[in-house]
């Protein structure tokens, strides 16, 4: 029985539970390296972004789900997520990666309204 507690204390402390983040650290890194102007990445850089970028899609989740319609269903809806881009002034930057669904006959009537606009020009 003390062999297996043992055990489980080595379990505890793999990387990612030592670490406290449950994305994956090599994903981030792909990410980071992506860009022409990362030549190198710190491992303390690459943690401090995981744990951000954790953070923030948590606060964003709870935002979201705190001002969305799914609590009724103890749900999030990504017309959840795209409202509160939209509405919020600290996520408004991700109103282009999150856009308000539309149908597409809506779109085409304000490409077409658009298009009316600009002869008139």
């Amino acid at each position: 029985m003390k062999m297996s507690h043992n055990n489980s204390d080595k379990d505890d402390q793999s990387p990612s539970n030592k670490k406290g983040i449950s994305l994956p650290i090599s994903r981030v890194r792909l990410i980071m390296k992506s860009s022409p102007d990362v030549s190198s990445i710190n491992q303390e850089a690459l943690f401090l972004t995981t744990k951000a970028t954790e953070l923030f899609v948590q606060h964003l989740a709870v935002t979201s789900f705190s001002k969305g319609s799914g609590k009724e269903s103890n749900s999030l809806s990504y017309s959840d997520l795209a409202n509160t881009a939209e509405e919020t002034e600290t996520f408004h930057f991700l109103t282009d990666i999150l856009p308000k669904k539309i149908l597409a006959r809506d779109y085409l009537k304000s490409l077409s309204e658009m298009k009316e606009e600009d002869a008139d020009f």
